[in-house]
């Protein structure tokens, strides 16, 4: 996780996330340090973005204007790729996040990437694998959105949080958590949550978040692939494949 004090730049495509979920990404970044740059790109005199105007000013985020110049051609994605590689060399900016279900940011993310610099990825869940693999963490929004009415009602978001049966139809997602531990346990078997947490984080976009859970330990408890016990010594939290044969 990044220090506190570490400085995010967040770039929105406004055509391709909603506002209804800017509160829940900004709520997330905010975990891992401060949004000091918040930019949302779009052709603001269309009326599909009449929406986002209170979100802007209710999260202080500055709308960039650029209009359409062709119909075959996206200005706005030349453009949010253009202020970012500018930034990435003007501004210290200790991660970048880049709100869009568009596959068109692959590019740019993986260039980011290449610097050391950590990536964040928020998207739809329609969004392009390859974007999302070039995040160091995707995020779905789907989760994160909140209407006028949700602000009002005491539900808690993680009520859409996905249950063991369809934790476990998910291939990808075993098969991951399965080689995080296969990769960081002793020879009993054995691996320290945080060591897993660490494996999955620098080797793909994977975030408990797009299952509906707040914490990685919740998510690896539901699933129920995993022996899980409280190390003695040091008081942390390891699991073990019920497969394992040692």
């Amino acid at each position: 996780m990044l220090e506190r004090q570490a400085h995010i730049a967040l770039f929105i495509d406004g055509d391709n996330i909603s506002h209804n979920a800017i509160e829940g990404i900004i709520n997330e970044l905010s975990k891992h340090g401060t949004v000091s740059i918040r930019q949302a790109y779009g052709n603001w005199s269309k009326d599909s973005l009449k929406n986002w105007e209170p979100r802007l000013l209710e999260y202080a985020i500055r709308p960039v204007q650029q209009f359409d110049y062709t119909k075959s051609k996206n200005a706005t994605d030349i453009l949010m790729t253009i202020d970012t590689i500018d930034l990435l060399h003007t501004k210290k900016i200790d991660a970048f996040a880049f709100a869009t279900s568009d596959s068109d940011f692959t590019p740019v993310a993986m260039r980011v990437a290449a610097e050391g610099i950590k990536v964040f990825g928020f998207g739809e869940k329609k969004t392009p694998k390859p974007f999302m693999a070039a995040c160091s963490e995707f995020i779905f929004t789907e989760p994160l959105m909140k209407t006028e009415d949700d602000k009002s009602s005491p539900k808690s978001k993680t009520s859409k949080r996905k249950g063991q049966k369809e934790l476990k139809q998910d291939t990808w997602l075993v098969n991951l958590l399965r080689n995080a531990v296969e990769q960081t346990m002793d020879e009993e078997g054995w691996a320290n949550l945080s060591d897993v947490g660490i494996y999955i984080s620098n080797n793909s976009s994977f975030s408990p978040i797009s299952f509906g859970y707040k914490k990685l330990s919740n998510l690896i408890k539901e699933t129920g692939l995993f022996e899980i016990k409280i190390n003695e010594w040091n008081h942390q939290m390891e699991i073990r494949d019920k497969r394992f044969e040692g």
